[in-house]
């Protein structure tokens, strides 16, 4: 994937260092499972968790969220003792969102509403390295890469929810970064991500599909090979993140 004589530069290394180096924020001190509670208690409180709402499977859960599928069972039972949650039997039963759920419940969300500033720094991180890299990518990509960006748009169309969807959009952007041919530049962004994707909460599907269609004009200004068009689409895509990730949402709470 990289280049022959292509080296991470120091700025690269040193940004890939500081977003995996020992604890930098509060989530980080939370368990697995105080995570998983946090992050599904706050979508219900911010309303992106409507009452009555089926959760996905928990194998699709633990999956999105980076834990394990028992660390999903854990907490969601214990979301369901808060009150937050309720199970249903049956063919349409499930874990549901209560109908009024409890507010408030669950203290570790309070990691994530002081968390603004750390937010906000990993997005204009993403913009600055995703804005590059479609750049690059829109005068490298094959056929090949844009037939697989091509099915994953298709797979983000038809996710069944939050969960699913977020796997596909994960590997849309990498195969993007990986188009560039360079892995001095896949490297940091995929540092990005991973820490970015600590503060990811689940998200109406609607709005999610509402994104995909951004994914879509990416694609094809790669394959007409407008960088300019590529980068200016990754911008509006990233640049809504502080409005519509929990920062924003909870701005003034």
């Amino acid at each position: 994937m990289s280049r022959a004589g292509v080296e991470p530069t120091a700025g690269a290394g040193s940004l890939v260092h500081g977003l995996t180096a020992p604890p930098l924020t509060g989530i980080r001190r939370l368990s697995a499972l105080e995570t998983v509670r946090a992050r599904i208690a706050l979508a219900v409180e911010l309303g992106l968790l409507a009452p009555g709402e089926r959760l996905p499977p928990n194998d699709r859960i633990a999956a999105a969220l980076g834990v394990g599928e028992i660390t999903v069972r854990r907490a969601l039972a214990s979301l369901h003792a808060d009150g937050l949650l309720e199970r249903r039997r049956g063919r349409t039963g499930g874990t549901l969102v209560a109908e009024r759920p409890a507010r408030r419940t669950v203290a570790a969300a309070d990691a994530y509403r002081s968390a603004a500033d750390e937010v906000h720094r990993l997005v204009d991180h993403r913009l600055v390295l995703e804005c590059g890299i479609a750049h690059l990518a829109a005068a490298h990509a094959d056929e090949r890469t844009l037939a697989l960006l091509d099915r994953l748009v298709e797979e983000m169309d038809r996710a069944p929810d939050w969960a699913e969807f977020h796997g596909c959009d994960e590997r849309f952007h990498l195969v993007v970064a990986g188009a560039t041919g360079l892995a001095s530049a896949a490297e940091p962004y995929g540092a990005v991500l991973r820490e970015l994707h600590r503060y990811y909460l689940p998200y109406p599907l609607e709005a999610l599909h509402a994104t995909n269609r951004e994914h879509r004009e990416l694609v094809a200004a790669l394959r007409r090979g407008d960088p300019a068009g590529a980068a200016d689409i990754t911008r509006r895509h990233v640049e809504v993140l502080h409005r519509t990730m929990f920062v924003g949402l909870t701005a003034g709470d």
